[in-house]
């Protein structure tokens, strides 16, 4: 048992939680054997588990900046807010490429059925030969 002294009474397991989390995976060991084995309550361990399936213990690397979480919600909001534009957009693309192809296919239609009255003109209207 640890007899904390000081200011402190709290244990820091920053960096070792995923170490202990991970020995739980190993063959043969429990839980409770883990627990004991680092003196802390099982229920500890079985929260500390949770959290790294979730990746909450996953921490920021040597060097790596660290943003707060306000910043990071604006941000993710931010990506939202792009997200449902993009699709907007691809949406208004999709419907006027739509309304481009009909137009094109009336274009078609018209064409074709006037080469047909300039045959038929031409077929019947009688020509005047000087």
């Amino acid at each position: 048992m640890d007899i904390l002294s000081g200011p402190e009474r709290r244990r820091r397991w920053t960096a070792a939680k995923v170490a202990i989390v991970n020995e739980i995976y190993e063959p043969g060991v429990t839980v409770s054997l883990v627990a004991r084995r680092h003196g802390i309550a099982p229920n500890q361990l079985f929260h500390w588990r949770k959290l790294a399936t979730q990746g909450a213990l996953t921490a920021a690397g040597h060097g790596e900046e660290v943003v707060p979480a306000s910043d990071y919600r604006a941000l993710q909001n931010q990506v939202r807010e792009l997200q449902r534009l993009l699709g907007k957009k691809t949406l208004e693309a999709e419907v006027l490429k739509e309304a481009l192809e009909v137009v094109d296919s009336k274009k078609l239609g018209r064409q074709s059925r006037l080469s047909d009255r300039v045959r038929w003109w031409g077929s019947s209207v009688p020509v005047r030969r000087c």
